[in-house]
C-alpha cells in the first residue's frame, strides 16, 4: 500500500505515509515528495530509501483536506503516486497530480 493513513493524538492531523516501491524508482539516487503540504518546494521533503529499495516519508497533515502531490525521482523525472486516492489535472502540462484524502 503507497498511501497509510493514521490518526494521531492531535485529532485535528493525520500521520499519512507516503512509500514509493523499487520499481517506481529503479536506481534512483533521491526522490523528494512535492506537493501542496511544503508549496511545491522541490527539496523541502526529501524520502528515506528503505532495505528493500522502496522511498518512505511520513508527514503530519491536517484532516479533512485534499493535498495534491508529486514524487520527484533524482530531480528530472516526475512521478505519480501509483495508489493515490485520485488524480487531477495539471495546470503545468499535459499531466495528472496525485491526491491524498485526509
Amino acid at each position: 500500500m503507497a498511501l497509510n493513513k493514521q490518526a494521531s493524538k492531535n485529532k485535528t492531523v493525520r500521520r499519512v505515509t507516503f512509500n514509493l516501491p523499487k520499481e517506481a524508482v529503479k536506481n534512483a539516487k533521491s526522490v523528494y515528495l512535492v506537493g501542496e503540504f511544503n508549496h511545491w518546494q522541490i527539496h523541502a521533503t526529501p524520502m528515506k530509501k528503505g532495505k528493500d529499495g522502496s522511498y518512505k516519508v511520513v508527514l503530519e497533515l491536517e484532516k479533512g483536506k485534499e493535498y495534491q502531490y508529486r514524487f520527484l525521482i533524482d530531480d528530472h523525472t516526475w512521478e505519480n503516486d501509483w495508489k493515490a486516492d485520485k488524480y487531477v489535472s495539471s495546470p503545468y502540462g499535459a499531466c495528472e497530480n496525485s491526491v491524498v484524502i485526509t
